[in-house]
Order: C-alpha cells, then sequence, then structure tokens
C-alpha cells in the first residue's frame, strides 16, 4: 500500500485504504503454509487445509448495495484428518453449506463459518466446499477502520488489507493460503466491474452484463480486488510483442488528468522489469474512483487511486511506482504472516526511490538521507521483523524498510544487489517468505557476513546511522530507461 500521513499521530502511509469520509533458513524453503494462526490476527485464517481454488459467481445491485453469491472452493487437507474446519465470513445470511455435495451442518457467528464434514477428510485429501450466501455488504471493523467491501455514492470497491476480504467472499483468511481465482459477476449494464486477472467473457442480457475474470496465478485472499462503477477504459502504452498490457479505469472527466499522471507508467513497467525481473503477472490494470481515497490500494494485478491521486501534475507518481512495485514484492512474492510486512512496504518505498533515481529526480542516497532525518525526530521503539500489530502500518515501518534495503545496496554494491533482487523475486514467484528466508538469500550476494546490519536494521529498535555506499553508485541512466540501461 502506498505511503501518506504522519507516523504515529494520523492514519500511516501503510494505513489500509478507505475513503477519507469514513470514520472508522534456507535460500530456497519457499513458504507455502504456516505451521499455525496467525500472530497478528489469529481469529483469521485455518491453517488445518489450504485452498488452491476459488469459483465466486456474485450478483451485485449497487443501488440497495445489495451482494449474492456461490463460491466453490477446492481445498486440500493438511497432514492431519479434518473434522472442522472454518472459513472467515462477515455477517451475511447463509443459504446453504455443501462438502463434497453433501449438505453439512454448520454454524455462523463473529465472522466464522464453522463447518462439520459428514465425515472427516482424510490427511491429505482433496474436498470442495460450496457456500451461498446474500446481504448488504460493508467493511469489517479493524484496529484501522472499516475495511473491504465499501459502497460507493455510485458503485463499489474492495479494499481488503489486512483482513477485509471475508467482507465480501467466504475465504480461508491467510495471507500465506494463495490460490487461483475465477470471478464471475452481474450487475446493471450502466456498470463496468473491474477485477484482477484476464477478462475472459463480457455478456449483456436485457439490463444486466456478466463479467468473468480468471486470476491464474497464486493470489492471498486479501489481494483479490474488485470494483464496480461507471468508468472510461484506455490503454497505457502500446505493450508490443511480449509486453505486459496496461489499461485505465477512469471517470470520463478525469480523463486529461490521468493521461499525464500515469504517462509514465509504461516506462516504470520497464524499469522494473529490468531492475527486477518479468512481470510476474499477465496484465495490469489502475482504477481511479470518483471518491477520494486516503491512500492507493494494490490488489494482485490492479491498483486503485483515488480521484485526489489525480490533479494533471503528477504529485502522486511515486504513488503509481509503489503500488506497481507491489506486483513483485507483496503480491507475487508474499509474506507467509504479517510479521514480515516489511518485506512488502519496505520494497515497494525502495521501489518508488529506484524510479527517482532512473527518472531524473533525486538518487536514492539522497532520498534514503531524507527518510533517515525524518526517522531521527521519531520515537524509536519500532522492530522492523516484527513490528506489532498496533505498528504494522506506521510510516516508520517503510522508511526503515526503504533504509534496511538502502544499506543492503551500499553493502553488496549496484551489481550483486541488483542480482540479489531479481533473483528473490525470480525464486520465489508466486510463493510465500519470510524475514529469515530474506536474510539467508541477500547472504549468497555478500563477500562478508550482514550479520550486524541486519540485527540493527532488523531487529533492534535504534536507529542505525545513515548507510553510504563504499564505493561509488554507478551513475543512473538516462530517463527514458531502456533494455541496454539495465542494472
Amino acid at each position: 500500500m502506498a505511503s501518506l500521513g504522519a507516523a504515529r499521530t494520523a492514519p500511516g502511509e501503510g494505513t489500509p485504504a478507505r475513503r477519507t469520509s469514513t470514520a472508522q533458513g534456507a535460500d530456497t524453503s519457499v513458504v507455502q503454509q504456516t505451521v499455525g494462526a496467525d500472530p497478528y490476527f489469529p481469529a483469521n485464517g485455518d491453517p488445518r487445509y489450504r485452498v488452491h481454488r476459488y469459483e465466486l459467481a456474485l450478483d451485485y445491485r449497487p443501488g440497495p448495495n445489495r451482494l449474492s453469491g456461490t463460491a466453490r472452493l477446492n481445498a486440500i487437507a493438511g497432514r492431519s484428518p479434518v473434522a472442522e474446519f472454518q472459513l472467515n465470513l462477515a455477517d451475511f445470511r447463509i443459504g446453504r453449506v455443501r462438502v463434497d455435495g453433501r449438505a453439512t451442518h454448520y454454524t455462523h457467528r463473529g465472522g466464522r463459518l464453522r463447518i462439520r464434514p459428514p465425515k472427516p477428510v482424510r490427511a491429505g485429501a482433496a474436498f470442495t466446499v460450496e457456500v451461498h450466501w446474500s446481504g448488504n455488504p460493508k467493511p469489517v471493523r479493524s484496529p484501522w477502520g472499516g475495511l473491504g467491501w465499501e459502497e460507493l455514492e455510485d458503485g463499489a470497491l474492495v479494499a481488503s488489507q489486512p483482513v477485509g476480504a471475508p467482507s465480501w467472499y467466504p475465504c480461508n483468511d491467510r495471507p500465506a493460503d494463495k490460490a487461483s481465482y475465477q470471478i464471475s459477476i452481474t450487475t446493471p449494464s450502466a456498470y463496468s466491474v473491474v477485477a484482477g486477472g484476464r477478462l475472459l467473457t463480457r455478456t449483456t442480457k436485457a439490463s444486466t452484463t456478466t463479467w468473468v475474470y480468471e486470476q491464474s496465478a497464486p493470489t492471498s485472499s486479501y489481494l483479490v480486488g474488485l470494483s464496480v462503477g461507471k468508468y472510461q477504459t484506455v490503454l497505457l502504452g502500446d505493450p508490443g510483442l511480449g509486453g505486459v498490457p496496461q489499461a485505465g479505469h477512469i471517470p470520463p472527466h478525469l480523463l486529461t488528468e490521468f493521461s499525464r499522471d500515469f504517462a509514465r507508467q509504461p516506462s516504470m513497467m520497464q524499469l522494473f522489469e529490468e531492475l527486477f525481473g518479468p512481470y510476474p503477472f499477465g496484465e495490469y490494470a489502475v482504477v481511479v474512483t470518483e471518491e477520494e481515497l486516503d491512500v492507493p490500494v494494490e490488489a494482485q494485478g490492479l491498483s486503485l487511486f483515488g480521484a485526489n491521486h489525480v490533479d494533471g501534475a503528477r504529485s502522486s507518481e511515486r504513488l503509481v511506482a509503489h503500488e506497481l512495485a507491489h506486483q513483485w514484492f507483496g503480491n507475487s512474492v508474499s509474506i507467509a504472516d504479517w510479521r514480515h510486512i516489511w518485506l512488502n512496504e519496505g520494497f515497494a518505498k525502495y521501489a518508488e526511490w529506484l524510479w527517482s533515481e532512473r527518472s531524473g529526480g533525486r538518487n536514492a542516497q539522497a532520498l534514503a538521507g531524507l527518510a533517515h532525518r525524518k526517522l531521527s525526530a521519531l520515537p524509536q521503539d519500532l522492530r522492523l521483523s516484527d513490528p506489532g500489530r498496533k505498528l504494522m502500518f506506521d510510516d516508520r515501518l517503510y522508511e526503515r524498510g526503504g533504509l534496511l534495503l538502502h544499506a543492503v545496496r551500499c553493502a553488496l554494491g549496484d551489481e550483486a544487489f541488483f542480482r540479489m533482487l531479481r533473483g528473490w523475486a525470480s525464486v520465489h514467484r508466486g510463493g510465500t517468505v519470510t524475514t529469515a528466508a530474506f536474510t539467508t538469500h541477500v547472504a549468497r550476494f555478500a563477500t562478508e557476513p550482514l550479520d550486524d546490519l541486519f540485527r540493527s536494521w532488523l531487529h533492534e529498535t535504534a536507529l542505525p546511522p545513515l548507510p553510504s555506499p563504499s564505493a561509488a553508485i554507478p551513475a543512473r541512466p538516462p530517463y527514458p530507461p531502456s533494455n541496454a540501461d539495465s542494472a
């Protein structure tokens, strides 16, 4: 998520997005599933099984804000027989629940749908779950206000990080449980539907249109993005043969401003592919809502911005870079649990600095200096490796995460640092990771131990000195970046 606001005194740069009007170790060990409950959100998710595919068929009527749906989950039991399991789902009316096609006993209270199959599922066995639900979707409560499904003045959007996904569909709501998705949603034909993934079909019958999207890449539940609104669709640049299709979905009256503010996104995509490796998904879309958002929202293959992020002056360009970078760091390479949130946000923050450096703005060393001065004036009680739920979206986590990566760059030098970044994104593509996996990965590219560096930046709260390169960082290439300018 992008960064806005002052640390500790207001919603921070990672504060989960909502409308401003809302009151509310081996390197190769890709972690596919944590052993127990998430330490920050023990009521969310169930480690006794994992889902490998969701098929959601939804009907949404914006006027009354009415949602009804059927979810089919293809799941696999863990290492022990499963006599009971849970899904997370907010306060909807449940129509029916079936396991492997058979009606089953369930209870639904407090956001938990507890299901007891007719007979226990054998260890390691595949099973299916079908849930029918309906009601008026609304955000779920959290320490950061309402999260998830947000009804707009004329449409809706989803902003789920970290625990808002149950506000609109039943899910095993833990970041390590990644699955493919097919989403079919029927709305009045005056509305467009944008979701992360490839649009398979759009079928109009009478006054309604059904949109079907497929996201084949493994996706965490909080990263399933959706927006319903009256948008004009434009293409961003010409992807060319083998390029990444990029589309914008915007209110028509913002087209002129959007065209300038997002004009350099194709160059960002080109740069990040050079620095981080191939874009990990099939396409990328951005949505601008009619209303203001505290901060933009990243979803898998999709980012959502508020009208306040579009002014025709590129005032929010760093946020455009931040959200795009999350497609590599946070979405493709996901965290095993929320203790490791800096691996999402520190990387996206540093990508902002890399874009500035490579596009003619201030270089990363200058931006690191600004961040260091900012942090030195703030309380130093945040531990990057385990910030706790209260501080997991604090501004300081973003800035300190970016500074840690700059310290690693200074220690490794540019050639080894960018090889390390590309390797991290490649080895763990579609998987989940931990802080320990990252430090082990970095050690492979270092000529001397980095234990002190990681201890001071990750595990201690006091702010280490500003990192500086042991040798001059090579002169940045001219803007725009090109394949010949690869780091």
